[in-house]
């Protein structure tokens, strides 16, 4: 098995939906810029409240991606 590096950047991906919407906005953002994400983490999720309701999700993500070979 190859030995991997990786870098990692954290994201921030906000949804008026859920907190899977708002994770899943984050990783295809990235993705556009990116190349070889392998894994993410879900370090804090937090909301914003309107009217006594849920407004939106807002999630922080730590991503891991390959860096490329020579």
């Amino acid at each position: 098995m190859p030995e991997h590096v990786y870098k990692v950047v954290q994201l921030v991906g906000s949804s008026d939906k859920s907190i899977e919407d708002a994770i899943e906005r984050a990783v295809a953002k990235a993705s556009a810029t990116i190349r070889n994400l392998r894994w993410f983490e879900v370090l804090e999720t937090r909301g914003h409240i309107e009217g006594g309701k849920v407004d939106h999700y807002q999630v922080t993500l730590k991503v891991g991606f390959t860096l490329d070979e020579k």
